[in-house]
């Protein structure tokens, strides 16, 4: 016992209790105690969350919330006298909150919050003590630490949320020919319901864009929309890809795990494009996820119950596909519940004018060049090209007239100089007659029988790919390999010429 007393902290020269309850009932006294007088103010609630105490420093603060004495505060729950209050949450878990910013009306507070409980360890309330009365001042450096942290967690969630959000309404869909039309109206029909939805179309006609559009006229417009391009994705990575990776899967492995584009778009959307590529031996895991909503990440055995709708897309013929066993029957079915076929554009010229106007307004947007104007002369020479990559191409024609002219009104002979060959040559009489309207003056000399050397690079290349594809027997990989580029470049290559799509 003489080494008990020794250790007393109050009175060294008094008797100590003899039992150690007595002791432990000292402590918290003198606990207690000490955080009264240390403390800039300090509370108790019963557990049904009602101030039962709080100390004579607290009084302070009163006036601040609005009180005008004890009798207004104590005996009231507490949420209702202190704005903000986390009390509550610490009786109804039993686990303290040590160090807490609390901010109200009164000011900014630096607080810690107790359970307390009785013998049987039952929570019977909290104690509730103020640190420090407005630590802006006196914990400046900490404070500007917290907020330019609370500021970049805001900013990386927005990016999150916009990176997430659909890009494209109906509205972005151009057009009021009776095909665009008729698409829209399918799609704003289909979009009220969770129903999965196949589009089919030829290289940019814009089905990723219907596909936004879908999802935002949706009920799950505020749940992500995740895409992901099936051609761009190496095969050894497709499964990962779609459906995550356990903690340690393999070596090198995130610890975490990652998760996949399903667990990602859950209660969302997911957009798969070029569907018709997918391996055949992933096409049977993609099925049982449609069917049954749950996903098996790559290296585990747990299975993970998904809310997801699908909308596929394709610029192949998939039925073809089925009947040379190239695409599961059973998926095709499964995708193919709603299709909805997105017209070339050269079978909605009347949409072409407006097409035009609106990528040359997001051109100069985007590029901050000024806004040009195609003349009627212009819009007959490009009514006649074939449009072989449809919208994107015909983007991609207006990006490269706008850089390569300062004029402000883009008329037949400036498409000339983009389009090739056979089309540049159908336009020569609109050109001619565009440029002896404007200038009397000596045409240049023409040179028809030298190509550019960007359009004889072209062709190299869709020899080459073609010779490579007829060697193969179709084969993309193969050709890839032999021509030693990526699958996902074959891919891009082949959609700038369909026409040897029938080889592979």
């Amino acid at each position: 016992m003489s080494q008990i007393r020794a250790l007393d902290p109050l009175d060294a020269a008094s008797d100590l209790p003899r039992d150690a309850r007595s002791v432990l009932e000292l402590a918290a006294r003198s606990m207690f105690q000490l955080f009264a007088d240390t403390a800039e103010g300090m509370m108790v609630v019963d557990r049904s969350g009602r101030v039962v105490w709080i100390s004579e420093g607290y009084k302070q603060f009163l006036p601040a919330l609005g009180l005008k004495d004890e009798a207004d505060f104590v005996g009231h729950r507490v949420e209702e006298v202190v704005p903000n209050t986390l009390m509550h949450e610490v009786i109804a878990t039993g686990r303290p909150i040590l160090v807490d910013l609390l901010t109200n009306k009164a000011g900014t507070f630096l607080v810690s919050r107790i359970p307390l409980r009785d013998e049987a360890g039952e929570v019977i309330g909290a104690l509730g003590l103020v640190l420090m009365a407005h630590p802006e001042s006196t914990m400046q450096p900490l404070m500007k630490k917290f907020a330019m942290l609370q500021r970049e967690l805001d900013d990386a969630r927005k990016q999150l949320a916009e990176q997430r959000r659909p890009k494209y309404t109906f509205a972005s869909f151009i057009g009021s020919s009776p095909q665009a039309m008729e698409v829209k109206r399918q799609a704003r029909r289909v979009a009220g319901t969770d129903s999965t939805v196949l589009l089919l179309g030829e290289t940019g006609t814009g089905k990723e864009l219907l596909a936004h559009a879908i999802h935002a006229a949706s009920s799950r417009a505020r749940r992500p929309f995740i895409g992901v391009n099936i051609a761009a994705v190496p095969e050894t990575l497709l499964e990962a890809e779609f459906f995550g990776v356990a903690p340690g899967a393999y070596t090198g492995a995130d610890r975490k795990g990652r998760d996949g584009k399903f667990k990602l778009a859950d209660g969302g959307t997911l957009f798969l494009d070029e569907i018709g590529d997918m391996p055949a031996p992933l096409q049977a895991k993609l099925l049982r996820a449609l069917q049954e909503q749950e996903i098996e990440p790559l290296g585990s055995n747990q299975v993970i119950k998904i809310d997801v709708r699908v909308i596929a897309a394709t610029s192949r013929d998939l039925p073809a596909l089925v009947a040379q066993g190239r695409f599961r029957e059973d998926l095709y079915y499964r995708l193919n519940v709603v299709p909805i076929r997105i017209p070339a554009l050269r079978e909605r010229l009347s949409d072409l004018e407006a097409l035009v106007e609106a990528l040359e307004e997001d051109i100069a947007r985007r590029s901050g060049m000024p806004h040009r104007e195609v003349t009627p002369e212009a819009l007959e020479v490009l009514r006649r090209h074939p449009w072989r990559g449809n919208i994107r191409e015909l983007r991609n024609v207006l990006e490269q007239v706008s850089l390569l002219t300062d004029d402000l009104r883009l008329d037949a002979h400036h498409f000339a100089r983009v389009l090739s060959p056979g089309e540049a040559q159908a336009a020569a009489p609109v050109a001619a007659a565009a440029d002896e309207a404007r200038t009397a003056g000596p045409q240049p000399p023409q040179a028809p029988h030298v190509r550019p050397l960007a359009e004889a690079v072209a062709e190299l290349e869709r020899r080459a790919i073609a010779e490579a594809l007829r060697i193969t027997g179709g084969n993309k990989l193969a050709a890839a390999r032999l021509l030693r580029i990526s699958r996902a470049t074959l891919y891009e290559k082949l959609a700038a010429w369909p026409e040897l799509r029938q080889l592979s």
